[in-house]
């Protein structure tokens, strides 16, 4: 595989290496911690894997990490699970958050931008007085530090707001966004029981306003442990009776107050898609999150106060989580609420021009529609602001690597990275010192031992392996939620290699040192004991101008074969004739192998997705294979649940 792309895309030049702040700390650790000054980025690598205590220790002090009680050493326990870090610390989260009002207080810290596209700044000052005020009013309600804070709100600054407010009291904030429906954000908050509500009447999206009063009503009744419900008149109504206004709970002119909670003290509870059953609530800490994210924001993605940091995000995914924990680097902060295309597919790029961003992060299946729709990013837009554009969501595709090189600039840092809500992290991806290589990320994060393990538990390099970690990272899981024994915590992770991260994603590793991700190995193409990642079969075939998107499954057969369809969403006027249907088979074979070729190629109304805008393979495999549909998939996870009925008529044709 090291072959494939023998010249890189991208180089930076000398002196944005230098300026690197990967490269500052990388000399100021060599003289205070022993670690290599030369051999650059890799050596660096090397030394965060192998002196792992020191390398945090390290990241605590380059980063002025505020311990209120000390700690007694960095990592109590490394066995995972229930690494334990920090032991005796206390600090918050919050706190750290703020840090930059006492210096830049009248700067922005947070722009938002809705689907009119005008910027609106919240200063630093501001931000930090409404949140003083509000953790004031949540102390007042009675909320304690373990108290579980939930929002259903959009990407607005309120939300910021009030996961910091959340934050500085000790509370655990859990967030959905507003179009999930009622039952997806029941399936996630009954589980946590909250005793607040932060809800807005409605939003806005592709040119529509949504009301969700009924829902918010719904809600109410079906959270039986909600203490106080708090109004946001996105849309202008009236506050409900019985409910608090957001105006008058943030009026205050108050010093935030900042509880000092313990290093592990839960900060929020993310929660997996949930696509066959109630989705994990994963609670990650406070410490773990603060320090995972600076060093993943001000090292990996280099951003600093000068920066301005824009995410396409909504409150229900991690990366809003992610994006709002840019301020601990003193970075601005781009909200965007709204339709990622709208008035028209290059939205984005006409908010990163009018915001100034620096780092643009968006996901790959928008720069591949950007590249299907024929949008010229620098031909209408300036955009000389822009140093990076990351994505993730579901690997970059080569195509999209090129496009983005030909339509952005050729100067650009492009940064596909990959992680997890599960850590709330990259496992890989944007290094700035780095040369950037044509459908590859750049290489593995500090302090994260990644390697790709064949199915007896080697390490394999230039061959496709299973994503696994072997050391703890800071914002793994401190456990779920209701998992009493941690057994579903384990299973979750450590029960194919025990006492190894297994992620579920094919990888490879290349002797340059760089990662390809495949695609999930849960849903994996195995023919003929070969295994294939879906993502390889995607991106040859979305590469075909008919071709909106598709969808590949395995499935093994009771006779002891094997079939493997391609479901194929065509774009409007294109029709599934005899002609694409060779096309689309001769792509396959000449791009990736003739085993990738599919035994059927089927014509479909639409693919599946998560709420967060994931394909769903597994569901899919489980219906075609003759799980009920009840039973193969939560249909509150699903964002077109019609869909599913196709495959499930397919199936029972089939039988």
């Amino acid at each position: 595989m090291s072959t494939v792309n023998p010249e890189p895309l991208w180089r930076p030049d000398p002196q944005r290496i230098a300026d690197a702040q990967v490269t500052r700390f990388q000399t100021w650790a060599a003289e205070r911690h022993g670690a290599p000054s030369d051999g650059g980025y890799p050596a660096l690598h090397r030394w965060s894997v192998s002196e792992l205590e020191t390398f945090w220790t390290a990241v605590t002090e380059w980063f002025d990490v505020r311990f209120s009680t000390p700690y007694a050493r960095v990592l109590g326990d490394r066995a995972m699970p229930g690494a334990q870090w920090f032991p005796g610390a206390t600090l918050n989260y919050a706190e750290h958050a703020l840090r930059a009002a006492t210096t830049r207080a009248d700067e922005p810290a947070l722009l938002y931008v809705d689907e009119t596209h005008e910027p609106r700044p919240v200063t630093w000052s501001d931000l930090r007085r409404q949140v003083g005020s509000l953790a004031a009013e949540l102390r007042r309600l009675g909320v304690r530090p373990g108290d579980r804070v939930s929002a259903y709100l959009p990407n607005i600054p309120q939300a910021v707001v009030a996961l910091l407010a959340t934050a500085a009291v000790g509370g655990v904030w859990t967030s959905c966004a507003p179009d999930f429906g009622a039952r997806s954000v029941l399936d996630r908050f009954q589980q946590v029981e909250p005793v607040v509500l932060f809800t807005v009447d409605g939003y806005r999206y592709g040119g529509k306003e949504h009301d969700r009063r009924d829902v918010v009503a719904e809600l109410r009744s079906e959270l039986p442990t909600l203490r106080a419900v708090v109004h946001i008149p996105l849309l202008g109504t009236e506050t409900p009776e019985g409910a608090l206004d957001w105006s008058d709970l943030t009026a205050a002119d108050q010093e935030p107050a900042f509880e000092q909670v313990p290093f592990d003290h839960p900060l929020w509870v993310l929660y997996s898609s949930g696509t066959t059953g109630l989705p994990k609530a994963i609670v990650q800490s406070q410490g773990g999150i603060l320090l995972e994210h600076l060093k993943q924001l001000g090292l990996h993605c280099d951003l600093g106060p000068e920066d301005r940091f824009f995410w396409y995000t909504s409150t229900g995914w991690m990366m809003w989580n992610f994006l709002v924990s840019g301020l601990l680097t003193g970075t601005t902060l781009v909200l965007y609420d709204g339709s990622p295309g709208y008035p028209d597919t290059a939205a984005q790029w006409r908010i990163a021009e009018r915001t100034g961003a620096t780092l643009y992060g968006t996901s790959a299946a928008y720069v591949m529609a950007c590249r299907k729709a024929d949008v010229h990013p620098a031909r209408d837009f300036d955009l000389s602001t822009v140093r990076c554009v990351a994505t993730t969501g579901s690997p970059l595709p080569p195509d999209g690597f090129r496009w983005l090189h030909d339509e952005v600039r050729e100067d650009l840092w492009i940064a596909s990275v990959s992680g997890g809500t599960d850590v709330c992290s990259c496992f890989a991806g944007a290094v700035p010192t780095l040369p950037v290589y044509t459908g590859e990320l750049q290489a593995p994060c500090l302090g994260t031992d990644l390697q790709a393990w064949d199915p007896s538990g080697r390490p394999v390099i230039d061959e496709v392996g299973e994503l696994v970690v072997t050391n703890p990272m800071p914002s793994m899981p401190v456990y779920f939620w209701n998992d009493p024994d941690g057994s579903r915590y384990h299973d979750s992770y450590f029960d194919t290699y025990p006492g190894a991260w297994r992620h579920g994603d094919w990888i490879t590793l290349t002797s340059r040192g760089s990662v390809v991700i495949h695609g999930r190995s849960d849903s994996t193409l195995n023919r003929q004991g070969v295994r294939m990642g879906s993502a390889d079969i995607y991106e040859a075939v979305e590469r075909l101008p008919e071709i909106k998107e598709s969808l590949v499954i395995g499935i093994e057969q009771p006779d002891g074969g094997y079939w493997m369809p391609l479901f194929v969403h065509l774009t409007p006027g294109a029709v599934l004739d005899q002609a694409l249907l060779d096309r689309i088979r001769q792509t396959i074979r000449e791009e990736l192998s003739p085993r990738h070729v599919p035994d059927e190629v089927i014509e479909v109304p639409g693919v599946p997705h998560t709420l967060t805008g994931k394909r769903i393979e597994v569901p899919v495999k489980r219906l075609l294979q003759g799980t009920p549909l009840e039973k193969a998939v939560n249909p509150g996870s699903i964002d077109n649940l019609d869909l599913l009925h196709f495959y499930e008529d397919l199936a029972r044709k089939r039988s």
